[in-house]
C-alpha cells in the first residue's frame, strides 16, 4: 500500500507509482501528517471534500492545515493554515479556486487556493457548524449548526436568511437538493420539511413513518437526481423516501451486527442518470458497506474493526472514495479496484418480502431483511420457489437468446422492441443502455497506458482549430483524441476525427474511459472501410450509399447529378460528423438509440433516409453552394420520419446492393487490451507521419532558434536596460554632486551675507549709541543753558528788586530821618547779603543735585552700553538662529514698529507738555509781575520769613521726593534692563531709556520753577516790613501762590494721567 507523509512540506507528489485497479484492498494511497520533534506525533485529519469534477480533494486536519490533493496531477499543496480545527469543508463554489471552511470558533471563512489569501469571513453561528451545503450554481450556501441554519450569498458573503428553531427540537441537517431549487431541513424530532428556495415557503412535509418503523434520524443522503432520500439513525433500519411521491417506499434492515448508522453516501455512476443505486452505509463498527438498494446485494465494504473509518466522502465522478480513519490518517480508495471480484466479502442476501399473511402490517411489507448465505436455516418463501423455477427455465434457453443477452441483465431483442414502441430509450437509463449495447470492456489499465503517454503532438494546438469556450471540455477532447492517436496512427492524420468524437466527448465528459471506448467502438464497427482510401473519403462506402439512393429515389439522384452534387457533398458531411451538424441534441440521441440497437449498416441507411426525406427541399436547390449549406446546417426534417424511412430501407433494399453484405456484424472491444487497428494504407499514413514529423521537427527547430533569438534579444534588452540604468544612476549622481556644489556655494554666499549683515548691524548699533550719546549731551547742554538762563533771570530780578528798593529808599528819605535811613540801609545790606548767600547755597545745592543726576544718567548710559554690548554678543552668537527665524522676526517687527510709533507719539505728547509748562511759566511771570505790583503793600517781614521757611521746607520735601523718584526710576531701569536682556530685546530698551531720559529732562525742567517761587518770596521778604499794606499784599500773594501751586499740581497730574511713563509690556511675542 502506497503511503504519503505530508510532514512539514508545503507541496509534493502524492504517490510514487499509482496502483490503479490492482490496488490492495482498493487503497490507492494512505496519507498521514506526522510532526517530528521531541515527541513525534500524528496530526489527525478531520474533514474532506471533493470538487465538482472529482479530481481534486480538500482535506483539513486538527491544527487547521488545509491541503488540496490534485489526483490527476499527482500533487498536493498546503493552501492555508487557519491555526484552529475545521468542522466542515465545501469546495464547489462558482469560483473554482475558492473553498469554504467552518472553524472551531463558530466562524466560516472563504479562502482562495490560487492566491492562498482570505476572501471573506462570515460570522453568525453560536455553536459549531456541522455541515456546509452549496447550491448547484455555486452562488449560495447553507451552514448548519445544532441551533440554527443560515443561508449565505457567496457573491457578497452576506447572510440572506436565518432558520431558528426551539432548543427542544434541534436541527440535524439542512441542505440543497440536487438539480432543484429546494431546501430540505431535517430536525431531531424526525420531521422533514422541504422549502422553496426563492420564496422560502414550505413546499411539503414528509409524513411520519408507519407504525413499527420509527427511528430517530441522524444521517441523510440524497441521490444525484434529487428523487430519493435515504435516512438512518440509532437502528439497523434504513428508510428510503421518494421525494416526488412524498412517501416512504422501502425500509432496509441491515445485519444484526449493525446497531447504528453513522454516515450515508450514494455512489455515483455515469450511466444511471443520477438515480444512484449503490448506497454506502457507515455503521458503529467503523465499517462502510456498499449495497445496491434495488437488487439488494452487498457489493463491497471498506474499513475494519482494526482500521476503522470515521467519515467518508465519494467523488462526484464515482471513481474515488476518501475516508478519514480513526487513527487520523486519510485513505484514498479506487472504486474500480473495490468492485473487482477478489475484494468482495461473502455476500449477504437481500430479500424483499412482498407476499405474506393477511395480518402482516404495512411496515413489514416494506422491510427488506438481510440474512447471511452461511446461516443454517435459510428463510424460504413461495417467491423463492418461483425464482428457482425461472432460473431453471433460463438455463434451458437457446443459443440465440444467449447471443441477445447483454451485460447488466438486459436483452437486445427486448430493447429493440421497446425502442420500436417508444422511439427512444428513457433519458434516465440511456447511458446504461448504450454501455450495455456497445458492451464496453472498461479496460482501465489499457486506457491508463494510453493516457500516460500524454498529449499527442498532432493535437497540441487543437484549441487554435477548435476554439471551445469550456476549458474542461477542451481538455477531455484533447485527451480522448490523443488516446486514439496513440492507439492507431491513422487517427493522428485524419482531419475529421475531432468532428466525429466531439458529440461523445460532450456527452461523456465526466468519464473519459467510457468516452474513449464509445468512440473506439463506433470507429471499429460503424466506420468500417472508411480509411481504406485514406486520405480520400471512403469511395466504396459512398458508392454503396449512392446505389441505395438510386434504387429508392432515382429522380432525386438525377437532380443531384445534374448539378454535379456527388456523394462527397450530400453523404460524406453527414457521415464524418455523425449527423451532429444537422440534428439537435435530442434528435441526435434518438437517432443513435436506433443506430446502436441495429446492424452497423443501419447508420448508412439513416444517412440515405435523411437525404430522401429532404428531397422536397433538395429538388428546389440549383446552386452548389446551396447543397453544401443544406448538408452542414440544421433543416426542418422530422427525425421520426427519418428513422422510420431508415427501417424501411433496411427491409426494402435488395441484398446485392444492401450495405449489410459488405459490413461485418457488430464486434465489441475485447477485455484487457484494445485490438490492433490497421485497416488503412499503412505506407501513406507512414509517409504522411514521416512528413508531419519532419515538419514538426523543423517547426521545433524553428521555435528553438526563435526562442534562442528571443532570449538573445531579451538578454540584449536586459543589458541595454542595465546600461541605461547605470548611466541614469551616474547622471543622477552627477546632478546630485552639482546640486551639492550649488548648495555649498549658496551656503558660502549666505555666510558672507550674514557677516555683512552682522557688520551693518554692528555699525547701526554704534551709530545708534552715538546718536543716543549726542542726544544725551544735547539734553545736558540744554539743561545747563536753562539753568544759566534761570540764574541770569534771578540775577536780573534781584538787581531789579534792588533798584526798586533803592527807589523806595530814596522816596522814603524825604520822610524818615537820616538815622532810620542808615539803619534801613544796613538792614537792607544784611538782608541782601543773607539772601545772596542763601541763593548761592541754593544754587550750589541745585548744582550738586544736577551733578548727581548727571552721574546717575551717565551710570544708566554706561549700564545701557554694557547691556547693549552683551546683547550684541548674544546677537552675534544667535545670528544663525536669527536668520532661520527671519520670518518670525518679520512678524515681531510689526509690534516693534507700533512701539516705535507709540514712542514717537509719546515724545510728541511730552513736547506738548513742555509747551504747556512753558505757557504756565509765562502765566507765572505774569503773576510775578502782579506780585511785584503788590510788593509795595507788604508790611510784615516776619510773616514773609515764615512763608519763606515754609516754602523752603516745601522745596526740601520736593527735593526729597524728586530724589526718591530718581531712585525708583533707577531701580525700575535696572530691572527692566535685566528683563529685556533675558528677552533679547535690545532695541526696546534703548527706546525706553531714551523716553525715560526725555521724561527726566522734563522733570528737571520743572525744578527751577520752585526756585523762582523761593526767590520771589525772598524778594518779598526784602520789601519794606513796616507797611501794613504790604502785609495785606503779602497775604494776597500767598493765597495767589497757593492757587498757582494747586493749578500746577493739577496740570501735572492731568499730564501724567493722560501720558503715563513707558514701561515694559506684560506679555511677550513668541515666534
Amino acid at each position: 500500500m502506497e503511503r504519503c507523509d505530508v510532514g512539514e512540506r508545503r507541496r509534493g507528489p502524492i504517490w510514487t507509482r499509482r496502483a490503479g485497479a490492482a490496488a490492495p484492498r482498493g487503497v490507492i494511497v494512505n496519507i498521514i501528517h506526522s510532526v517530528q520533534g521531541y515527541h513525534s506525533k500524528t496530526v489527525h485529519f478531520l474533514n474532506v471534500a471533493f470538487d465538482s469534477s472529482g479530481d481534486s480533494l480538500l482535506a483539513g486536519d486538527r491544527q487547521g492545515n488545509i491541503y488540496v490533493f490534485d489526483l490527476n496531477g499527482n500533487r498536493f499543496n498546503l493552501v492555508q493554515r487557519t491555526m484552529q480545527a475545521c468542522t466542515a469543508l465545501a469546495f464547489n463554489l462558482r469560483r473554482k479556486t475558492e473553498f469554504l471552511v467552518a472553524l472551531a470558533d463558530y466562524s466560516i471563512k472563504c479562502f482562495d487556493t490560487g492566491t492562498q489569501e482570505l476572501v471573506s469571513w462570515m460570522r453568525g453561528h453560536e455553536s459549531s457548524v456541522s455541515s456546509i451545503s452549496v447550491h448547484g450554481s455555486g452562488k449560495y450556501a447553507i451552514t448548519t449548526s445544532t441551533d440554527t441554519a443560515q443561508l449565505w450569498d457567496l457573491d457578497t458573503f452576506q447572510r440572506i436568511r436565518k432558520l431558528n428553531v426551539r432548543q427542544s427540537v434541534g436541527i440535524q441537517k439542512v441542505f440543497f437538493l440536487p438539480l432543484s431549487n429546494t431546501i430540505l431541513s431535517c430536525f431531531k424530532d424526525n420531521s422533514v420539511f422541504a422549502w422553496e428556495f426563492d420564496t422560502l415557503h414550505c413546499k411539503y412535509q414528509l409524513s411520519a413513518p408507519v407504525e413499527g418503523s420509527v427511528l430517530f434520524y441522524k444521517v441523510f443522503a440524497v441521490t444525484r437526481d434529487g428523487q430519493t432520500l435515504a435516512a438512518g439513525g440509532k437502528s439497523n433500519h434504513l428508510h428510503l423516501w421518494c421525494l416526488e411521491l412524498k412517501r416512504l417506499i422501502k425500509i432496509i434492515q441491515m445485519p444484526e451486527k449493525v446497531r447504528a448508522v453513522r454516515h450515508l453516501e450514494f455512489l455515483p455512476d455515469s450511466f444511471d442518470g443520477g438515480s444512484n443505486q449503490v448506497l454506502g452505509v457507515l455503521s458503529q463498527d467503523n465499517i462502510m458497506r456498499f449495497i445496491n438498494i434495488e437488487t439488494c446485494k452487498l457489493l463491497f465494504d471498506i474499513g475494519s474493526p482494526e482500521e476503522g473509518i470515521s467519515t467518508a466522502v465519494i467523488s462526484p465522478n464515482g471513481r474515488y472514495i476518501a475516508s478519514v480513519m480513526e487513527n487520523g490518517s486519510l485513505n484514498l480508495y479506487s472504486v474500480q479496484a473495490l468492485t473487482q471480484e477478489g475484494n468482495k466479502p461473502p455476500p449477504f442476501t437481500f430479500k424483499v418480502v412482498e407476499d405474506g399473511p393477511k395480518y402482516t402490517s404495512e411496515a413489514n411489507k416494506l422491510i427488506t431483511k438481510v440474512t447471511s448465505e452461511r446461516s443454517k436455516g435459510p428463510w424460504k418463501s413461495k417467491q423463492s420457489k418461483i425464482q428457482s423455477r425461472l432460473l431453471k427455465l433460463q438455463a434451458n434457453t437457446s443459443l440465440e437468446n444467449k447471443e441477445n443477452e447483454l451485460p447488466g441483465g438486459l436483452n437486445k431483442k427486448r430493447l429493440q422492441a421497446l425502442l420500436k414502441g417508444f422511439g427512444e430509450y428513457p433519458a434516465k437509463y440511456r447511458m446504461f443502455v448504450w454501455r450495455s449495447l456497445l458492451q464496453l470492456p472498461e479496460n482501465h489499465l489499457a486506457f491508463s497506458s494510453l493516457i500516460d503517454r500524454g498529449i499527442h503532438s498532432a493535437y497540441l494546438n487543437i484549441q487554435k482549430e477548435y476554439p471551445i469556450k469550456s476549458g474542461k471540455l477542451l481538455r477531455v477532447l484533447q485527451r480522448t483524441l490523443s488516446a486514439l492517436a496513440h492507439w492507431s496512427a491513422i487517427f493522428a492524420e485524419t482531419p475529421y476525427i475531432p468532428l466525429l468524437a466531439f458529440p461523445f466527448v460532450k456527452l461523456f465528459q465526466n468519464n473519459q474511459l467510457i468516452c474513449f471506448e464509445v468512440v473506439a467502438t463506433v470507429v471499429v464497427n460503424f466506420c468500417q472501410h472508411w480509411f481504406e482510401y485514406f486520405p480520400n473519403p471512403p469511395i466504396n462506402v459512398l458508392g454503396i450509399m449512392e446505389n441505395v439512393l438510386a434504387h429508392h429515389d432515382k429522380e432525386l439522384l438525377q437532380h443531384l447529378i445534374k448539378y454535379n452534387v456527388t456523394s462527397q457533398v450530400y453523404a460524406w458531411p453527414l457521415l464524418e460528423t455523425l449527423l451532429s451538424e444537422v440534428l439537435t441534441r435530442e434528435e441526435w440521441l434518438k437517432a443513435f438509440d436506433n443506430i446502436f440497437s441495429n446492424h452497423p449498416s443501419y447508420f448508412l441507411m439513416i444517412v440515405v433516409a435523411y437525404v430522401i426525406c429532404s428531397r422536397a427541399a433538395l429538388l428546389h436547390c440549383n446552386q452548389a453552394a446551396d447543397f453544401e449549406y443544406f448538408f452542414h446546417h440544421r433543416n426542418n426534417v422530422d427525425i421520426n420520419v427519418v428513422i422510420k424511412e431508415a427501417y424501411h430501407l433496411m427491409e426494402a433494399t435488395p441484398l446485392d446492393i444492401h450495405p449489410q453484405h459488405m459490413l461485418d456484424d457488430f464486434t465489441p472491444l475485447p477485455k484487457g487490451q484494445y485490438p490492433v487497428f490497421n485497416k488503412y494504407p499503412v505506407f501513406i499514413v507512414n509517409y504522411q507521419a514521416q512528413k508531419w514529423e519532419k515538419i514538426r521537427e523543423d517547426e521545433i527547430e524553428y521555435l528553438r532558434e526563435r526562442q534562442l533569438a528571443h532570449e538573445s534579444e531579451a538578454k540584449a534588452q536586459e543589458r541595454k536596460a542595465e546600461d541605461e540604468a547605470w548611466y541614469r544612476k551616474q547622471k543622477l549622481l552627477q546632478e546630485a554632486e552639482e546640486q551639492r556644489q550649488k548648495i555649498l556655494l549658496e551656503e558660502e554666499k549666505l555666510a558672507e551675507q550674514r557677516q555683512r549683515l552682522a557688520v551693518v548691524k554692528r555699525e547701526l548699533k554704534v551709530k545708534e549709541l552715538q546718536l543716543l550719546d549726542a542726544s544725551r549731551r544735547r539734553f545736558l547742554n540744554y539743561q545747563q543753558d536753562q539753568l544759566q538762563m534761570e540764574l541770569k533771570c534771578l540775577d536780573d530780578e534781584t538787581a531789579r528788586k534792588a533798584s526798586m528798593r533803592q527807589q523806595e529808599t530814596n522816596a522814603v528819605q524825604d520822610i524818615e530821618p537820616e538815622s532810620q535811613k542808615k539803619l534801613l540801609e544796613q538792614h537792607l545790606i544784611k538782608d541782601q547779603e543773607a539772601v545772596t548767600k542763601e541763593m548761592k547755597e541754593e544754587v550750589e545745592a541745585h548744582q550738586r543735585k544736577v551733578d548727581l543726576e548727571d552721574q546717575r544718567v551717565r551710570r544708566l548710559i554706561e549700564i545701557d552700553k554694557e547691556e547693549i554690548q552683551k546683547a550684541h554678543t548674544v546677537a552675534e552668537e544667535n545670528l544663525a538662529r536669527a536668520e532661520q527665524k527671519h520670518t518670525d522676526t518679520s512678524g515681531r517687527l510689526q509690534p516693534q514698529r507700533r512701539l516705535r510709533r507709540n514712542d514717537q507719539d509719546r515724545e510728541k505728547r511730552y513736547r506738548e507738555i513742555v509747551k504747556l509748562l512753558h505757557d504756565n511759566r509765562v502765566k507765572e511771570a505774569e503773576l510775578l509781575k502782579a506780585m511785584r505790583e503788590t510788593e509795595e503793600k507788604k508790611e510784615d517781614a516776619v510773616q514773609n520769613k515764615a512763608q519763606l521757611e515754609e516754602e523752603q521746607k516745601a522745596a526740601a520735601a520736593a527735593d526729597g521726593h524728586r530724589k526718591q523718584f530718581f531712585d525708583d526710576k533707577m531701580n525700575d531701569e535696572l530691572e527692566l534692563a535685566e528683563k529685556l536682556q533675558r528677552e533679547d530685546g535690545c532695541f526696546e530698551r534703548l527706546r525706553d531709556l531714551r523716553a525715560r531720559c526725555t521724561e527726566r529732562g522734563v522733570e528737571v525742567q520743572q525744578v527751577p520753577g520752585s526756585g523762582n517761587i523761593c526767590l520771589s518770596d525772598l524778594s518779598t521778604l526784602a520789601s519794606s516790613p513796616h507797611n501794613r499794606r504790604r502785609a495785606e499784599l503779602a497775604r494776597q500773594e500767598r493765597e495767589l501762590m497757593a492757587e498757582v501751586r494747586r493749578l500746577r499740581r493739577r496740570l501735572t497730574s492731568r499730564a501724567r494721567a493722560r501720558h503715563p511713563p513707558a514701561h515694559s509690556p506684560a506679555t511677550t511675542w513668541s515666534p
